[in-house]
């Protein structure tokens, strides 16, 4: 048993691989304080200000289990080191766009990195520690950083752009990448070879390119344009309502979804395996993590903002209002991880799920008051920590040996696609609710093109009102912060059926597992 434990060597090399698992999720919410300086900066419309912050999320979901067949057939401390690379070189044009349109292009190479990262982080964790209970408390190391990073993204926003500006949120990567380019090398073995004998089953389980097939092209292609198409539908359907051309594209978002899975049944070698949806735990499982990206996402994006320019506080005022939900996560995750051996983790996941509709319930009473903000997304990112902690480990338990690098894919698209649905569509939802507010209550005497203008966001009618006389400005400012808080308050209850969606999800695996007991 001696030989297989880890040591020092492998633990630092954990360290190592917690920082991208850290910066995957932290990129998709580092730049929700950064939004009020960046759209002063550059301008972006409602749409173009929900691209630069979704794109992320979506090539990140849409080229994970990609990323996964690379890395089975290359090897993933190759793909990892790429992805790397690649993140740097994105991170630093991001930070430097002069435009909208440069700044959305560089957010998605970003994804695809971070896409490359984080499942070749998670396959070479089974290869470093081969002990099982070593291996079970590295895996909880390592989601933990990787939750942690959603909610830290904000904190370190907060703290860097009261120095910095707004671009300096994404070179925060750069020394972070630069140190796993160095140290990746010496410490993360290489990929042990096809003929690796069977006494060493995680290298040998890493390194079998003939079990991962060929890559196929148009599944890669369609799994990127499926979400992007149906997304860029929602978002013209909240803006034009349901025009032709909205609706049409939503159409044919949802026609190259239905290609893509028909084409993932005939395959020999899927892109995605959705043989394993059939196995009740793992497609439960994986649509709850679905869900709770859509709402941890979603409303992070708001309440971020809703800190700044609703509330008036500066970036690092905010970030040190959000540093409660960001420690809560970690303290969460260690407490779940010591009671999972006396309850049961789908207890767990539904019992956190119930505690978590506290959360939306104090958000619609959000007002002037931070408190009430804060504790309502306290409460709601604590419920759910649970169903993300035990989630991945569930998800990929549920899955035969054979399969488990497929499931862990799709666990990890699952979350990721979660988050970017959520900022994409409760995002889109807040605009429209916030335009619609706008329309009927917009003080008169205001000219019609700045009111035009400041129905588009709440950042644009803020500068709208800073030109406007006195008399003008503070009621359109007031008005304007008024119709945010009123999105606010709609998301959170939108947000509240889909909690308790998560509170039942865990306990049909629970009563068909009794059911499946009484049957034999």
């Amino acid at each position: 048993m001696a030989p297989n434990r880890a040591g020092a060597r492998e633990w630092i090399a954990l360290a190592v691989l917690g920082v991208p698992a850290v910066l995957v999720t932290m990129n998709m919410s580092v730049l929700y304080l950064a939004l009020p300086s960046l759209s002063a900066d550059l301008g972006p419309d409602g749409p173009q200000l929900l691209w630069i912050t979704d794109i992320y999320g979506f090539m990140v979901a849409g080229s994970l289990v990609t990323m996964g067949t690379l890395g089975d057939r290359f090897g993933h401390r190759r793909i990892l080191l790429a992805g790397a690379v690649a993140f740097t070189a994105a991170s630093v044009i991001a930070a430097y766009a002069p435009d909208v349109g440069l700044l959305i292009a560089a957010r998605a190479v970003q994804g695809v990195a971070a896409a490359a990262l984080a499942p070749s982080s998670l396959a070479l964790i089974r290869v470093l520690f081969l002990d099982g209970a070593q291996r079970t408390l590295a895996i909880t190391v390592w989601m933990t950083a990787f939750m942690g990073g959603g909610a830290l993204g904000p904190l370190v926003g907060g703290v860097l752009l009261q120095f910095f500006w707004w671009g300096a949120v994404f070179l925060l990567a750069v020394p972070t990448m630069v140190l796993l380019l160095v140290t990746g090398p010496s410490l993360i073995p290489s990929p042990a070879p096809s003929s690796a004998p069977s006494s060493a089953p995680s290298s040998a389980a890493e390194s079998r390119a003939p079990a991962a097939g060929r890559l196929d092209a148009v599944s890669v292609i369609l799994s990127l344009l499926t979400p992007l198409t149906i997304v860029f539908g929602i978002k013209e359907l909240t803006v034009d309502g349901p025009a032709v051309s909205s609706v049409g594209v939503l159409v044919v978002g949802l026609v190259l979804g239905t290609v893509f899975v028909r084409r993932q049944r005939r395959l020999p070698h899927p892109l995605l395996d959705l043989g394993l949806f059939r196995i009740p735990s793992f497609a439960v499982t994986v649509t709850g993590m679905v869900l709770v990206g859509v709402v941890l996402f979603g409303t992070s994006l708001l309440t971020s903002q809703y800190l700044q320019l609703v509330l008036g506080f500066s970036p690092l005022q905010a970030a040190l209002w959000q540093l409660p939900t960001a420690v809560a996560g970690t303290v969460v995750v260690l407490v779940v991880s010591s009671l999972t051996g006396r309850i049961r983790p789908v207890v767990l996941m539904s019992a956190g799920a119930a505690f978590a509709v506290i959360g939306p319930v104090l958000l619609t009473q959000a007002d002037r008051n931070p408190v009430i903000l804060v504790s309502g997304s306290f409460i709601l990112f604590a419920g759910l920590t649970p169903f993300m902690a035990l989630g991945t480990n569930l998800v990929v338990g549920a899955a035969p040996p054979e399969r488990t690098g497929a499931a862990s894919a799709i666990s990890e698209t699952g979350a990721e696609l979660g988050g970017a649905l959520g900022i994409a569509v409760f995002g889109s939802i807040a605009t429209g609710v916030y335009g619609s507010y706008m329309i009927g209550h917009t003080p008169p005497g205001i000219p019609s093109q700045i009111a035009e203008a400041a129905r588009e966001t709440l950042p644009a009618a803020l500068q709208a009102a800073r030109r406007l006389p006195e008399g003008l400005g503070v009621p359109l400012a007031q008005t304007a912060r008024d119709a945010f808080a009123h999105s606010l308050h709609t998301h959170a209850l939108i947000t509240v059926p889909l909690l308790i969606a998560l509170v039942v999800l865990p306990l049909t695996l629970r009563r068909a597992a009794r059911v499946g007991a009484s049957g034999t």
